[in-house]
């Protein structure tokens, strides 16, 4: 088709609202995570599966999609994940148990990984080097408020309808998302005749599968035997062996391998892989001990939670078109750096001000530093990693790119759940021994001991306080509680505190690293079906 008869902006409108809503789901479910885990019945480790499975999932398969793109057409294989991610999103909403949802979002995150690569595929396409700055910034925004939008739409849906229905309002937006696609994007077929390295993607799937099951369920396993004589470490090792036998087989695959190295010879493309990869980590790793704080301490809805971060959203969403703008008129290395410096910056505030006490509305400033620095990355992100790759790498160079973000996604999710868990822990021990000391001594072990149990059964929320054994004095008991739940609340503070510190620092390097992103590289050329 020749695309001088296509609206470039339309169609790039039509793969937006596809990327919206994939990319929502990567934060809308974590403010439903109390409600869940009470519909459900469900444990904690089980429900935090429903988030990194989908992110597993997201990032395993699309390196091979990408590769799909270029040999079947790109729009056939975003239809394809439109389909698979809309009838899925159907029945995660109905889901009767925590095994079958997490089943359902697996299923979510193969369509998300056949959309997404596609997308930045036809921005290469449709817009030349002059406008791919400005389509960039379109895209820029899309990823920024979907990514930020999740806990405020979230919030809303499920303290009104239930958390079912932060899956249900995908189904009517998939649909729209198809009929636009089939009436607005191009029939670009690139017709690459690529082989498919099945060997690569079986050492890729289940090295992230070992390394991911054994740093999430370390706690749950005390970090020893999980199964028989099999470690917690030696599933986690076996993951690295794995991982490792994938980068050597893609070294000396004479066919086509899964992932071309010589790729990463450009270094503009390099850097801004790893970049996408920090900015995954950081935006998963911020929300569980954020969301946890401001429920658990603060005591807000998910819907206030949600309007909480609503300047964020907002804020971001405007500023990332003029950041695409700006990418193309100046050195976007410096945007990049700036966004990631005041995402960091931001959640810092964050850090240092929350306290069992503070008032909500004081995060704001904070919360609009960091839709600065959120609005500020995108754009400039996408220009830096796939300005300078040639055109038949483009493909491959986009699943690339996003499979980076989405795997730092899942070591933001699971590194993070695992820190929040052994802080809340220690903090909530140290608490309650120094709380203990204000009691009779007499029922001092009473009091810890209904502290241990309360932390074992929801240790990552807080939310349950020592229970008051049956006939003590009147004043003891008032005293007991109020101690108890001062003793959850400050531990929970402390762990979200301590744990917002690795994104902030994991932020911090990957600025450090963008400062080598050179500034002339060699623009890529479209091409002209």
């Amino acid at each position: 088709m020749n695309t001088k008869r296509v609206n470039p902006w339309a169609a790039l409108g039509a793969l937006c609202l596809g990327l919206f809503m994939i990319l929502l789901d990567t934060t809308i479910v974590s403010v439903a995570i109390p409600a869940m885990l009470t519909g459900l019945d469900a444990g904690l480790n089980a429900v935090v599966w429903v988030t990194s499975v989908y992110l597993l999932t997201f990032a395993v398969p699309m390196l091979l999609s990408s590769r799909l793109g270029d040999r079947f057409g790109p729009r056939q294989v975003f239809l394809a994940g439109l389909v698979v991610f809309t009838g899925a999103s159907l029945w995660c909403g109905l889901s009767g148990t925590a095994e079958m949802l997490i089943a359902a979002r697996a299923a979510q995150g193969l369509g998300a990984a056949m959309m997404t690569p596609q997308t930045l595929a036809f921005i290469s396409h449709l817009f030349g080097p002059a406008q791919r700055g400005a389509a960039m910034g379109m895209w820029g925004g899309i990823a920024g408020l979907a990514t930020i939008t999740g806990p405020l739409l979230g919030g809303v849906l499920v303290d009104h309808l239930g958390w079912e229905w932060i899956f249900f309002v995908n189904v009517p937006i998939g649909l729209v998302a198809i009929v636009l696609t089939l009436a607005l994007v191009p029939n670009w077929q690139p017709r690459h005749a690529h082989s498919f390295d099945l060997f690569g993607i079986l050492l890729s799937a289940a090295g992230l599968f070992c390394l991911v099951f054994g740093v999430q369920n370390g706690q749950q396993y005390d970090w020893g035997v999980v199964t028989g004589s099999v470690t917690v470490f030696e599933i986690i090792g076996a993951g690295v062996l794995l991982l490792a036998g994938f980068v050597l087989w893609q070294r000396f695959n004479r066919k086509e391998p899964l992932l071309p190295l010589r790729v990463f010879a450009n270094h503009n493309f390099t850097a801004g892989t790893i970049s996408s990869a920090v900015v995954g980590f950081a935006l998963i790793a911020m929300n569980l001990p954020l969301m946890l704080y401001l429920q658990a301490v603060l005591g807000l809805s998910p819907t206030e939670t949600g309007l909480l971060m609503l300047p964020m959203s907002l804020l971001s969403a405007g500023v990332a078109p003029f950041a695409g703008l700006l990418s193309d008129r100046t050195n976007p290395k410096y945007l990049l750096m700036a966004g990631l410096v005041a995402l960091a910056a931001g959640l810092g505030v964050l850090a240092a001000q929350a306290q069992t006490t503070t008032a909500p509305l004081a995060f704001v400033p904070a919360m609009l530093v960091i839709g600065l620095g959120v609005g500020c990355i995108f754009s400039p992100m996408g220009t830096v990693t796939m300005g300078s790759v040639s055109p038949e790498l483009t493909g491959t160079a986009s699943g690339i790119y996003n499979t980076a973000r989405q795997i730092g996604g899942v070591f933001g999710s699971a590194v993070t759940g695992v820190l929040m868990q052994a802080r809340v822990t220690a903090s909530t021990t140290a608490e309650a021994r120094h709380a203990a000391e204000s009691l009779p001594p007499e029922y001092r072990t009473g009091f810890l001991e209904g502290i241990r149990d309360a932390a074992a059964s929801n240790s990552e929320f807080g939310g349950a306080a020592a229970t008051a054994p049956p006939g003590l004095p009147a004043d003891v008991a008032a005293q007991f509680q109020r101690l108890g739940a001062d003793v959850i609340h400050n531990g929970l503070t402390s762990a979200a505190k301590v744990t917002l510190l690795l994104p902030i620092a994991v932020l911090l390097a990957g600025a450090a690293f963008a400062l080598t992103i050179r500034r002339h590289s060699p623009a890529l050329t479209p091409t002209n079906p």
